[in-house]
């Protein structure tokens, strides 16, 4: 199975040149299954139910999300009719939606998990202490032919030991939140496709995606009354990675794709 995963999407154009992507990967069939991180694609805050519906009927699979996820509040019934969109399933007690599914596919089911590490990050449940659920979840649905997890987190060392711990248990752990896509990519000891950060689709002649002098501004001037963030304008990069996994549903590779933009091609 051959499946692409497509970092945080910030923004119109980072999220109208990602559809136009799936679109062409689909109509050439190039990947089985598709999932996106979505929680920053309106307008750098958030996602709303259009953006979610229009990256579904285009051919995502699943919509994964983080923090940001609550920012346009015109989400929250709609994650709550949904097995597509997840938050963090680590997220407080009585959230809305769910942080885990299992979905049917053409190609047989499969599981996603999104979770969100607790270092410099919003209060959430420990998530170490759900890793287990997950393993739990997803080994109890038998003939899942791939599994993935977004870790939605700041620290790198929480990431890695996250992927360490869910080594041979999932087909992937991806981490997402920092908008940097990192070098790690690899397959782990026991089978398990491991990268720290994806990175973000979105211009990369900015600060994480937004415009620079007002993102620069709040580094230089803490004390002054800051401008709002804006979504920097220039060309986006659409980042992701290419999960090969095998019929026992471990991964045989992983490697970064990255289209468009400023930063260094690398593709299919």
């Amino acid at each position: 199975m051959k499946t692409l995963f497509i970092g945080d999407i910030v923004g119109r154009k980072a999220r109208n040149f990602a559809i136009e992507k799936i679109k062409e990967f689909k109509k050439s069939n190039l990947f089985d299954l598709i999932i996106v991180n979505v929680e920053n694609s309106a307008g750098g805050f958030g996602v709303t139910p259009e953006i979610c519906d229009n990256f579904i009927s285009n051919g995502a699979d699943v919509l994964t999300s983080g923090n940001h996820i609550w920012d346009k509040k015109e989400i929250i019934p709609y994650i709550n009719n949904t097995n597509k969109l997840l938050r963090p399933m680590n997220m407080v007690e009585g959230t809305p939606g769910i942080g885990i599914t299992i979905i049917n596919t053409i190609f047989g089911k499969i599981g996603v998990a999104n979770i969100m590490t607790n270092l410099f990050m919003p209060k959430s449940k420990p998530v170490f202490d759900i890793l287990n659920q997950i393993k739990l979840k997803f080994s109890s649905n038998k003939h899942l032919c791939f599994t993935l997890v977004d870790v939605h987190g700041e620290a790198t060392s929480e990431k890695l030991a996250i992927g360490h711990l869910l080594d041979g248990y999932v087909s992937a752990v991806v981490g997402t939140h920092t908008h940097i896509p990192t070098s790690d990519h690899r397959v782990l000891k026991n089978g398990t496709a491991y990268i720290t950060d994806v990175g973000m689709s979105g211009d990369y002649n900015s600060v994480i995606g937004m415009e620079k002098q007002a993102a620069i501004s709040r580094f230089q001037y803490p004390n002054n009354k800051q401008p709002r963030l804006s979504v920097a304008d220039g060309p986006p990069t659409l980042c992701g990675v290419i999960i090969k996994s095998k019929k026992n549903g471990l991964a045989e590779t992983i490697k970064p794709i990255r289209i468009g933009g400023i930063i260094e091609n690398v593709g299919i």
